[in-house]
């Protein structure tokens, strides 16, 4: 597999296939394809429909095929930002928000993720339900907005607004705080909760969550009556 990510603030993925190869990515991510990739659609089982469907994403995937020789696919971002790409290996799983599954080869496997501390997963940015990644392959996430990267060292902590959260190597650990200091809550405009994460391990964020970028639209917005 080859792959290649183009144009902002709308970024497409495109992947070439030697003959034989597969990729996995959500229903309806397609944009573009040559004519000798085939479509397969599938749910991998009750369970599996059903861990999709809690997270946020879409309950079927399809897998899409070169035959009969090399072709290519497009997928493209549903969200102004960009894609990340990581590449998997065993031993190494990568937590991400829910909903930031683009695409992936066909080793990656996908598992609902909860948050081990109740207000993590509550006041944590991206709820109590997140997505674990594992296996060998590429692994491509939509990240809203620009992505920041950080190593975290044993025991370094560092703490992050709502949302900003994009992904993390499982190896670092996720808590919420209380904001000290009544007028800080009341004046700080920051919300009550920030989220703490204690290395050590690889941090990604995201500098528009979508949640914020749909706030700030709304003041243009008419009040629905």
């Amino acid at each position: 597999m080859q792959y290649e990510i183009v144009g902002t603030p709308f970024p497409v993925l495109s992947i070439g296939l030697n003959s034989g190869e597969s990729v996995i990515c959500q229903k309806g991510g397609m944009a573009w394809k040559s004519s000798n990739v085939t479509m397969q659609t599938s749910g991998g089982g009750l369970g599996k429909m059903f861990s999709k469907a809690i997270s946020g994403e879409a309950m079927f995937q399809n897998t899409y095929t070169a035959e009969n020789g090399a072709g290519s696919i497009s997928i493209g971002a549903s969200v102004p930002g960009n894609i990340l790409a990581i590449r998997l290996e065993s031993g190494k799983s990568i937590i991400a928000q829910k909903s930031a599954f683009l695409a992936s080869e066909t080793d990656i496997n996908f598992e609902l993720f909860f948050q081990q501390k109740i207000g993590a997963g509550f006041f944590g940015g991206e709820g109590f339900i997140m997505q674990r990644f594992a296996g060998n392959g590429m692994l491509f996430l939509e990240i809203d907005g620009s992505i920041m990267e950080f190593d975290l060292a044993q025991g370094e902590k560092m703490q992050i607004d709502t949302g900003y959260l994009a992904a993390m190597e499982e190896t670092v650990q996720m808590n919420v705080e209380t904001v000290k200091g009544i007028g800080n809550i009341v004046l700080g405009g920051e919300g009550l909760f920030i989220t703490t994460l204690t290395g050590p391990g690889h941090i990604w964020l995201q500098t528009l969550p979508i949640s914020g970028l749909a706030n700030a639209l709304r003041k243009f917005f008419p009040a629905s009556k």
